[in-house]
């Protein structure tokens, strides 16, 4: 299958844009998320970044972004080619299923038969003819009925991700290498990811979601109807004055559910769930550990250095620095060392500990520490 250089007819990209990365604190905060920062040295954010892989796909006016209230003005400077009637905003996060699931039925009332893409806004991918000819094969198996997930040939048994057990080859038009999905996996120990490596059926589950919105719609109908309803009853009020006054009604009454759980994983078990094997490079950078790993390609002796201005003194040390202060940072004899520097907050951690980090942000939610979240 060729790899499309135009874009991919009746398909529609989403990016969600939330959620506030707890894991990279004190760097990503509620008013300036992981998607608003450049964490890969390309000079864009992640969020710029995603629109640049997408648009090609679906085309600049075919591109949807569905962020919180707070983000509007930012993610706007960000993208000043988004149409306006493609930006949809949540009065307070509901996680997934409602993000995704109002975008297919707002896109569904308008253009019946539609395909649609969810990609985060937040994650790093390179080699991006191999992306764009996962997103044509899983365009074609959605077009075939099935709800769709890209998933990644994994490189390493890592465990900050979820897997997707796969199962028999399916026989799709247009998307010869889909596989059927056996069962979703949370994140496992590192025994057990070994295991998932060693045998060779088992991809990371990258969250990124295909299918014809009328599909979804009726798979997130099948777990949570009263959930679909409330989508149903803001997107028939979507484009029209009515709508501000039904999303103070309904939204807030919204479940919040991962449509991994409301979708993907009830559709695996009913055998109508597709998944691409996707060979290109792809990383959630959920870490600074993940962070340190793109910038010193996989050198563990490396230090990246992040941040305008930076300065730092290093000897016999690795790991990553990330500086907004302009303060003087010396580092002498550690090892996969973690310094993440902002004006009102300092954390000091390692790259084996990186994925705890999400814990004190709880632990500052508790002690009532808001000014610093």
């Amino acid at each position: 299958m060729r790899t499309p250089n135009r874009p991919i007819d009746r398909f529609y990209s989403v990016i969600p844009a939330g959620g506030i990365g707890s894991r990279l604190w004190p760097l990503s905060r509620a008013d300036a998320p992981k998607f608003l920062h450049d964490l890969t040295g390309s000079g864009q954010t992640l969020l710029r970044d995603t629109w640049d892989r997408l648009a090609p796909l679906s085309g600049p006016d075919r591109v949807m972004v569905v962020t919180g209230r707070a983000h509007r003005a930012a993610v706007e400077a960000q993208l000043p080619e988004l149409e306006d009637h493609n930006v949809v905003l949540e009065s307070e996060p509901r996680d997934s299923s409602a993000a995704i699931g109002l975008a297919a039925a707002i896109l569904n009332k308008r253009e019946p038969g539609v395909i649609i893409g969810s990609f985060a806004a937040d994650h790093v991918i390179k080699s991006e003819p191999l992306f764009r000819h996962a997103v044509a094969e899983a365009v074609a198996a959605a077009d075939a009925g099935y709800i769709v997930t890209i998933g990644i040939q994994p490189t390493e048994p890592a465990i900050g991700f979820g897997y997707i057990k796969t199962a028999q080859q399916l026989d799709i038009e247009g998307a010869p290498s889909a596989l059927s999905a056996d069962s979703f996996v949370e994140k496992p120990s590192l025994a057990i990811a070994k295991r998932y490596v060693a045998n060779g059926h088992y991809l990371w589950n990258a969250g990124m979601f295909i299918a014809r919105a009328d599909r979804l719609l009726e798979e997130l109908g099948k777990t949570e109807p009263e959930l679909l309803a409330g989508i149903l009853e803001l997107a028939e009020a979507w484009d029209t004055p009515e709508r501000g006054a039904v999303v103070d009604k309904v939204w807030p009454k919204l479940k919040k559910i991962a449509i991994d759980y409301s979708v993907a994983e009830p559709a695996a078990a009913a055998g109508t769930l597709a998944v691409i094997p996707g060979q290109f490079d792809w990383d959630d950078v959920g870490d600074f550990a993940s962070i340190a790993k793109l910038h010193s390609g996989g050198r563990k002796r490396d230090l990246a250095i992040l941040g305008e201005g930076a300065r730092v003194l290093a000897d016999s040390s690795s790991g990553i620095v990330v500086s907004h202060t302009g303060r003087m940072i010396a580092l002498i004899g550690v090892e996969d060392i973690v310094v993440i520097d902002t004006p009102d907050a300092l954390l000091v951690t390692t790259s084996a500990n990186a994925q705890k980090v999400k814990s004190v942000v709880d632990a500052l939610k508790l002690s009532g520490s808001s000014d610093v979240l």
